[in-house]
């Protein structure tokens, strides 16, 4: 029997590809969030039309990530891109809060979520929740180390239970409708649509990562653009679907005024062990979202590894097993501090998700901003590169996402700010020790080229 490769092989069909894309925006925003959106705004409709607008900001991103992913099919995504577009040291910054602030946090929520749900599910004392949310990352980890096929496989399965669950809820929801009618709630003054823009923006987070991967995708001239399309229509599809099935069931006040909204509508029609059925739906939502950032996350590491000298660790690719099995290891370890630390100063509970939130949230903006801007850039420094798909109605795209982009990144640190949510300047000091590091790489890098012989560098001599 062959060993696998020591690099990345097409692995990834287009299920596969859009599996995972569907898998990490699906978390637990929907339930978690809905009902503050709902408060947030006037009618039925409005709600209606801000899902709407979500899944257009979506499918805006998804199209000009389509462009990015297919003209640079290789691992790392964003890390790619901001190098390409920028140079190196702002490819470092983005790599190093990645690995310290951005996906430990993103992950970590999520872990977060899987524990408190998971609590409920099999509730084994209160000091159990921490140790649920550290098995989901390192039994994730695990699975990934063991194979690719082992982590699109379990991404696959974890992804179909989701969407058949949700899949039951709009039924439920649908066939079960409220008793009474309910006059809509008045908007009120303290009603702020940026707030639920804010919300539902976030919830559909996550299509952004699967260019990641876009090395082990198969047939990518095609596929990672039909992934990116089908994933992201398919997810605003069910998130309208839900949230009428939530409407229906509940009513728009008892929507507004629900504090587990998907309990409540199962509950409606099937009594009350619906909850604990609920309560299982999300723990397998969070996997799904936990597992799908690990694979994307360990691949970006990779490339970060491949690039800089200083994390040349993570640039190693398992000739036996076939996965960036380093990445991996290293990825799961920082998550684990991560939770450890926050559960151990706010709990594992509401605070210690929301505080997660404003760790990453302000940076994880910034950036993506960044690489809005990076399409345009490489447009012109990169023209002669083939574009197997280009942004319909360019340069409109890029820009709008630019533009809401840094609209976000205002909100995130605002929010921050008048929340006293001190994580947010602690993720801001991580980002100024990776910026003195990115320019000791960068002079590492210049001195290392500065040496080198022209016939080394490939060059004519």
């Amino acid at each position: 029997m062959t060993a696998p490769s020591a690099a990345p092989r097409p692995q990834f069909s287009l299920v596969d590809a859009t599996s995972l894309i569907v898998g990490i925006i699906i978390g637990s925003g929907v339930y978690r969030a809905s009902p503050v959106i709902a408060s947030q705004v006037g009618s039925p409709m409005a709600l209606i039309v801000v899902w709407l607008a979500g899944g257009a900001f979506a499918l805006l991103g998804a199209l000009c990530y389509a462009e990015l992913a297919t003209t640079y099919p290789v691992e790392g995504g964003d890390f790619v891109y901001l190098s390409q577009a920028f140079g190196r040291p702002l490819g470092f910054v983005y790599a190093w809060c990645q690995l310290w602030i951005i996906r430990p946090g993103s992950v970590g929520a999520m872990a977060f979520v899987f524990a408190t749900y998971a609590r409920q599910v099999l509730p084994l004392g209160e000091t159990i929740a921490m140790t649920y949310a550290l098995a989901a990352v390192a039994g994730l980890c695990l699975v990934n180390i063991v194979g690719v096929r082992q982590g699109k496989w379990t991404q696959n399965v974890l992804s179909g239970v989701k969407v058949a669950g949700l899949a039951a809820i709009v039924i439920l929801g649908i066939a079960w409708p409220a008793p009474t009618v309910l006059a809509p709630a008045a908007t009120s003054a303290s009603s702020y649509w940026s707030l639920a823009l804010i919300l539902v923006v976030f919830t559909y987070s996550g299509w952004n990562e699967m260019p990641n991967v876009a090395a082990e995708v198969r047939d990518p001239r095609r596929n990672i653009l039909r992934a990116l399309l089908t994933g992201t229509l398919a997810v605003t599809a069910i998130y309208l679907l839900v949230t009428v099935a939530f409407l229906r069931s509940l009513g728009f006040a008892g929507l507004r005024t629900s504090e587990a909204v998907a309990a409540d509508v199962v509950a409606h029609a099937l009594g009350p062990w619906g909850a604990t059925a609920v309560s299982l739906l999300i723990c397998i939502s969070a996997l799904g979202a936990i597992n799908g950032m690990t694979i994307t996350g360990s691949r970006l590491y990779y490339a970060f590894g491949r690039q800089h000298a200083m994390f040349r660790w993570l640039g190693r690719w398992s000739p036996r097993l076939g996965t960036p099995v380093a990445s991996l290891v290293t990825e799961a370890v920082i998550t684990s501090a991560t939770i450890a630390a926050l559960a151990a100063i706010y709990g594992t509970d509401r605070d210690g998700f929301e505080r997660l939130i404003h760790f990453t949230a302000p940076l994880f903006w910034i950036f993506l901003t960044l690489v809005a801007a990076s399409l345009p850039v490489l447009r012109q420094t990169d023209a002669a590169r083939d574009r197997p798909f280009r942004v319909p109605l360019y340069p409109a795209p890029p820009i709008v996402l630019a533009i809401f982009c840094a609209l976000m990144a205002i909100a995130s640190l605002r929010y921050a700010w008048e929340n006293r949510a001190w994580e947010a300047a602690w993720a801001l000091g991580v980002l100024g020790v990776g910026m003195v590091l990115a320019c000791a790489d960068a002079l590492l890098w210049k001195n290392h080229r500065d040496t080198e012989t022209p016939s080394t560098r490939g060059e004519d001599k």
